[in-house]
């Protein structure tokens, strides 16, 4: 599914072009067509500059492309280690890898960002590629996980705004399409809701941790300012992650309508800097108590906003709210790609 999105939204992108795709050996030698078959999920069919291209066996370094300057990777190993290490290959070949695998999400010389929360943190990239030898152009910089899209963006404005945020307690309704197409077709999720998801709620707690972290001389260092406990469940529906999301202020509280204020306000670099796949308006507040939905909201700046709704008072915390974001867009491949937009921008990805 991120695979497929990287296709979708790479057409016709203004600075990158597709000029190679890459496989498991199975479907090395086919062309992108044949290979993906029948498992084609996107709403249009497959860009013809891409349909036509012949697979590459993914650790087949010596057939690379002369005019490859980045690596998107969708790829997932059955074991995390041997995804950390081929990772670290292309990046010892002389490539950034950008990645929206888990494997290097811990790794603390690795960026993992969020261009409008953390944009600084690629400049460990020094650090990574001065610890582990790696040339000039190779590094590994990877995405967070989709179910943290939908929140962490809204919490990181008030913080910005200078109301930090203490404790969160967040229930995610994530999307078939987070678990791929084996989740999308399974019998089990006809009429049904699972109240648990392998992994997630660990990631969902742990990774702003990291996002919301700085920079040391041995790597990113943690924050310890902030207490997540998180529920997640997957729910029929086929794109869209939904949060329902309890906070608490440190110290200083503030009211609903400046809340609402500091979000419809809220810019980071993608929108100072107008990087391509940006949204203009990275949170959008809807005021009917009914929304956001999936349906309606997930494809709101062309995937890519965080749209948020219900921001009420709570009798044990001090907020609530619900929040949504497009997670295989936003939340995977997208994310992925304004990722690469900011690193072109500060001289990390060179064409």
């Amino acid at each position: 599914m991120v695979g497929q999105n990287y296709i979708r939204l790479l057409e016709n992108h203004p600075w990158f072009q597709i000029v190679d795709v890459a496989a498991s050996p199975r479907s090395a030698g086919k062309t992108y067509s044949v290979a993906v078959g029948q498992n084609w999920l996107m709403p249009d069919p497959i860009p013809v500059s891409v349909s036509n291209l012949v697979i590459r066996d993914v650790r087949d370094f010596d057939s690379i492309p002369k005019n490859l300057n980045c690596v998107f990777s969708a790829m997932d190993l059955l074991e995390k280690e041997k995804t950390r290490n081929l990772e670290f290959d292309y990046a010892k070949a002389g490539f950034p890898l950008i990645s929206n695998s888990s494997a290097n999400r811990w790794t603390n010389d690795v960026p993992m960002i969020i261009p409008e929360i953390n944009p600084d943190h690629i400049d460990v990239i020094p650090i990574q590629q001065s610890g582990r030898g790696l040339p000039p152009n190779g590094f590994v910089a990877v995405k967070p996980n989709c179910s943290i899209q939908s929140y962490l963006v809204g919490l990181h404005a008030l913080e910005e705004a200078g109301f930090p945020v203490d404790q969160v307690q967040v229930t995610t309704l994530q999307a078939l399409s987070g678990g791929g197409h084996a989740t999308i077709s399974s019998p089990e999720m006809v009429k049904n809701v699972i109240p648990y998801i392998k992994g997630e709620e660990k990631k969902t707690e742990n990774e702003p941790l990291k996002i919301l972290g700085h920079i040391t001389n041995e790597g990113i260092k943690n924050t310890g300012r902030i207490n997540i406990s998180a529920t997640c469940t997957r729910v029929p529906v086929i794109d869209g992650h939904m949060a329902v999301v309890y906070i608490r202020f440190k110290d200083k509280k503030t009211s609903i309508d400046r809340i609402k204020s500091i979000w419809r306000k809220y810019k980071g670099i993608p929108q100072i800097e107008n990087l391509p796949t940006g949204p203009e308006k990275p949170i959008i507040y809807i005021e009917e108590e009914n929304r956001p939905q999936p349906k309606l909201d997930r494809d709101l700046e062309n995937g890519m906003a965080v749209t948020i709704g219900r921001l009420t008072q709570d009798k044990i915390f001090d907020f609530r709210f619900v929040a949504l974001s497009h997670n295989t867009v936003r939340g995977a491949a997208g994310g992925a790609i304004l990722m690469a937009e900011l690193l072109v921008k500060k001289g990390y990805i060179h064409a």
